[in-house]
């Protein structure tokens, strides 16, 4: 398999939906367009902020097509594939690298806890049917998997799994696979307050949620810290963006993200049941929260809110 660094900011980006719940094709080139077009390096549509549990089989591979399509080899897509059961993981990693998708996010199945070695063999068997780079979603909140840094490390040298998104937030530990382990496997920030702490210490890129809202924010700050290592500018940035990164993390993350899009003028319809929309007044904390940070909020957005 050829491996591959992923660098920047990777958008983790939403499914557009129309008011009828069904999936929104021509909506997804014009969330990648305002997120391409403002900076971001890569896009991972799938994910929990693309509420794929809520999704069939089809509407995922539809949608993971359609942002390679809209991405128009811009920038790197890593399509989520991950489901409850390993035949099911392979069709959509199949699929995903079909479509032309540069490697895919596969979160372990998460309906019970599995052993180390159950995860292994889970994670080897689809590298075995596909030849793509894996991204290994730690989300141990949702799944319960909770990986040791050792277990990290053995993961990578059984499959094909190159780096991981870490959203479970321990901080040491992902300091520790980061410093020490990177020969092994790429270390992404996917816990959106710690971006800030996770650049500073080294980590070459993140999956952040944010960067569908405020993608040119997200792509300065890492220009700044990561890249020129300017600490002070990067400090008055966070002052900027950590509020609203705090927002986020203190709501349903998908719906929190999907009223942000469509405040900043792009709209991508409600999430789907039983997730509900924000109330209007946790929404107009986050007009607040953007027009604090410099953001534009888009006029029609406001007038949705205030009725």
């Amino acid at each position: 398999m050829t491996t591959r660094t992923f660098t920047g900011i990777l958008a983790a980006v939403v499914t557009p939906f129309t008011a009828e719940g069904e999936v929104d094709l021509p909506g997804i080139q014009k969330q990648v367009d305002h997120i391409v077009g403002n900076g971001i390096h890569g896009l991972v549509p799938g994910g929990s902020t693309g509420e794929f549990t809520t999704m069939s089989v089809e509407e995922r591979k539809q949608v993971n097509a359609a942002y390679v399509e809209a991405a128009a080899g811009r920038v790197p897509v890593m399509a989520g594939t991950g489901a409850l059961s390993t035949a099911e993981t392979i069709e959509l990693t199949r699929h995903a690298k079909e479509s032309g998708a540069d490697a895919v996010m596969i979160v372990p199945p998460f309906y019970g806890a599995q052993p180390f070695e159950e995860l292994v063999h889970h994670y080897a068997a689809v590298s075995e049917a596909v030849d793509i780079p894996i991204m290994y979603y730690n989300l141990p909140d949702a799944t319960g998997v909770e990986l040791t840094a050792d277990q990290f490390t053995e993961l990578a040298q059984r499959t094909n799994v190159t780096c991981f998104k870490d959203t479970g937030g321990d901080a040491p530990k992902f300091a520790e696979i980061l410093l020490h382990r990177g020969a092994d496997i790429q270390a992404l920030n996917g816990f959106d307050t710690l971006t800030f702490d996770a650049l500073a210490l080294g980590a070459q890129g993140g999956v952040w949620g944010a960067a569908s809202v405020i993608p040119a924010l997200c792509a300065e700050l890492y220009e700044t810290l990561a890249v020129k290592g300017d600490l002070a500018r990067a400090r008055e940035l966070w002052q900027k963006i950590h509020p609203i990164c705090s927002f986020l993390e203190s709501h349903n993350y998908a719906s929190a993200i999907k009223t942000g899009v469509e405040l900043v003028g792009v709209p991508a319809g409600p999430a789907r049941l039983p997730v509900e929309p924000l109330s209007d007044e946790v929404r107009r904390e986050f007009v607040e929260l953007l027009n604090a940070a410099g953001v534009e909020v888009a006029a029609e957005a406001e007038l949705v809110g205030a009725n």
